[in-house]
């Protein structure tokens, strides 16, 4: 009995020590795991302030949706000015050509009755009067070199005020643009009739009319 009592004592310490030592070890593990969870609760703390921080005003967020919801609408009218802006260049170039040509058209009649006029001026007085064809021809010539010039006026009114091919102008809008600042009149008394800009000036006599 001594003799086995000394071991039993040695064996009874040794496994106390074992127990001891897996119980420190044990602790020591459970110690290192809380320490790291109470790291990362303190990142996870500190992003959590860094998001309050970073987070925008409830009010900001509100503007900035509203302003992606409206973006599309507004692309939309971009897209919808780029079209009436290529549109309108469209007809200001065909109006611009239109005008050109009579202008041209206008100074072309204006040279051929200022023609006829010296033609006239230079013939003796004691010739007889033309004949009423020729008179009638005579003043079909000067009407429609009237409404040239009429037309030749419209079109750069329109050019000038950046008009539509609807619109209608004036003898008042019209008439500065003509020689004497004034629209000529008919030299059998006709009525014209000065039209919108895609239409040509009538006269109210019969056989006084502007071809195309």
């Amino acid at each position: 009995m001594k003799t086995i009592l000394p071991w039993l004592i040695a064996l009874i310490g040794i496994a106390g020590a074992i127990f001891f030592y897996k119980a420190s070890n044990t602790k020591s593990a459970s110690i290192a795991s809380l320490q790291q969870q109470v790291a990362e609760m303190e990142t996870l703390r500190a992003e959590n302030e860094t998001l309050k921080k970073d987070q925008l005003p409830a009010e900001e967020i509100a503007r900035l949706t509203a302003a992606k919801d409206e973006l599309p609408r507004l692309r939309n009218l971009v897209r919808q000015l780029t079209t009436d802006k290529s549109q309108l260049s469209q007809q200001a170039q065909a109006a611009q050509q239109a005008a050109l040509h009579a202008q041209s058209q206008a100074q072309a009649a204006q040279a051929h009755a200022e023609e006829i006029a010296q033609r006239a001026a230079t013939t003796s007085t004691n010739q007889p009067a033309p004949p009423p064809v020729a008179t009638a021809l005579a003043a079909v010539n000067n009407c429609i070199n009237n409404l040239r010039q009429i037309d030749a006026a419209k079109q750069q009114w329109a050019l000038e005020n950046n008009k539509t091919a609807d619109a209608t102008p004036t003898e008042v809008d019209l008439k500065i643009y003509i020689k004497g600042n004034a629209l000529p009149t008919c030299p059998t008394n006709g009525k014209y009739t000065i039209g919108k800009v895609n239409e040509l000036p009538t006269c109210s006599v019969t056989g006084h009319t502007l071809a195309e």
